[in-house]
């Protein structure tokens, strides 16, 4: 077997193997010979059928299986020959000749990775505390979270719920199909285009108005959107919000069960109850956020030539989401209107951080440690109501902690690069932390 490699670009590579006519004939023979055992043909028996009238019903078939297979084989072969490490699968274009059989095969490998410059990372790493102030605002959040409405005889107003019946008109057309009956509207939620819920403050039950509004430009109806429209809208009902108190029923709804004669003692578990729920989610998000101060600072520190079969193949990743979301809904794949560039970028920085990675962890010897493993099983497991459940069904079968493992291998890089990075804290608020996008 003859190989040789052309450098085409940086990563792509034109491999061409040339294997002697001998062994492709020897091939033949032996494919033919086990043929000659199966197949039957008139005036010969089974089995006894010569080769030279096999080759000749069934050389040109042969030929192209003893094709197939010659690739199949001689190509990883070649590869490891040549030292290459393909990214992805080649396009392959083969040439029968009568001195033998030549293929050519076209395929991008894999950047070498220098882990150069490690040492000179600059991490941002926030910290942040939470608070008595911030269980408070927690506290109101459960509250509003299971308030309830009650009807007022009062003129309406900021927060609350109103009961509409209404119709609009647009360049003389009624839009809303006649009239709207019974709509509930939450004012100051934003639901309905700008301006809308501000003419509902101050009407009272019964009440009637008109007024003018301008649909905004980008409305998803295209006849309305930047068009003029008149409302005409009747208040129904006028509902103000009813917060529960903080009392024992209210405690128990949260699993803080009464303890003594106290309700002091109560609330105090309530609160530190609450308290450890926001310091378990703050210490997740700090974690993630300094995680993506890392991984930033190494994309930024190491740019890499990436294959665009990887590329293209985290593209696919990226857009599954939305095709099974689309599926679901019946919506056609071709009408969702994703385009390549939309997920290139963090196709790109998914790709490149892969192969930094991994390279950290072989070069470092960075093994997993099953005890951090249990350690995150049972961090996880603290958010359901039954912990050890949780943590059976993770070891119940070791499929189960893939994810996890993955998650750990990761956390422990991490924990190598940041003896490696010059790391500066930055004091954060709970609130400001918790409010960006995760």
């Amino acid at each position: 077997m003859q190989v040789s490699v052309e450098k085409t670009s940086e990563l792509s590579r034109k491999m061409t193997v040339v294997v002697p006519e001998e062994i492709v004939q020897a091939k033949i023979a032996e494919k033919l010979k086990s043929l000659a055992r199966e197949v039957k043909i008139d005036g010969f028996r089974k089995g006894k059928v010569p080769q030279n009238v096999l080759k000749k019903m069934y050389g040109d078939r042969v030929r192209g299986e003893v094709a197939s297979d010659l690739i199949e084989t001689t190509y990883f072969e070649a590869l490891q020959n040549e030292n290459l490490n393909p990214a992805g699968f080649p396009s392959i274009d083969s040439v029968d000749e009568s001195q033998g059989f030549k293929y050519t095969a076209v395929f991008e490998v894999y950047p070498e990775v220098a882990l150069s410059g490690l040492d000179h990372l600059q991490v941002s790493r926030p910290v942040a505390q939470v608070e008595d102030s911030d269980v408070d605002v927690m506290i109101e959040k459960l509250r509003e979270q299971r308030k309830q409405w009650v009807e007022v005889a009062r003129p309406s107003q900021l927060n609350d719920k109103v009961v509409i019946s209404f119709s609009g008109v647009s360049e003389e057309v009624n839009f809303t199909d006649g009239r709207v009956e019974d709509y509930a509207v939450e004012i100051g939620s934003k639901k309905m285009i700008p301006g809308f819920e501000d003419h509902l403050i101050g009407l009272e039950a019964g009440a009637a108005k008109t007024f003018e509004l301008i649909f905004p430009e980008d409305y998803g109806n295209d006849k309305l959107a930047g068009k003029s429209a008149q409302f005409t809208v009747d208040m129904v009902k006028v509902e103000e919000p009813q917060l529960p108190e903080i009392d024992d029923e209210f405690i128990k709804l949260y699993g803080i069960e009464e303890n003594g004669d106290s309700e002091a003692v109560s609330f105090d578990a309530f609160r530190q109850d609450v308290k450890a729920n926001m310091e378990r989610e703050l210490e997740q998000v700090l974690h993630n956020k300094l995680k993506d101060s890392v991984m930033d600072a190494l994309y930024q520190k190491i740019p890499l030539t990436l294959p665009g079969t990887l590329i293209d193949k985290e593209i696919e990743n990226l857009m599954k989401p939305y095709q099974e979301t689309a599926k679901r809904q019946k919506v056609k794949i071709e009408d969702l209107n994703l385009p390549r560039d939309m997920f290139e970028a963090q196709a790109k920085r998914r790709v490149s951080l892969g192969l930094l990675l991994g390279e950290i962890i072989k070069q470092n010897n960075i093994t997993l440690d099953a005890n951090k493993v249990h350690d995150k099983v049972v961090q996880l497991s603290k958010s359901y109501e039954r912990p050890e459940d949780v943590v059976a069904w993770y070891y119940n079968d070791t499929k189960n902690l893939v994810d996890i493992q993955q998650l750990v291998l990761e956390d422990q890089t991490l924990d190598w690069l940041l003896t490696q990075a010059t790391v500066t804290d930055e004091q954060v608020k709970f609130s400001d932390i918790m409010e960006q996008p995760r």
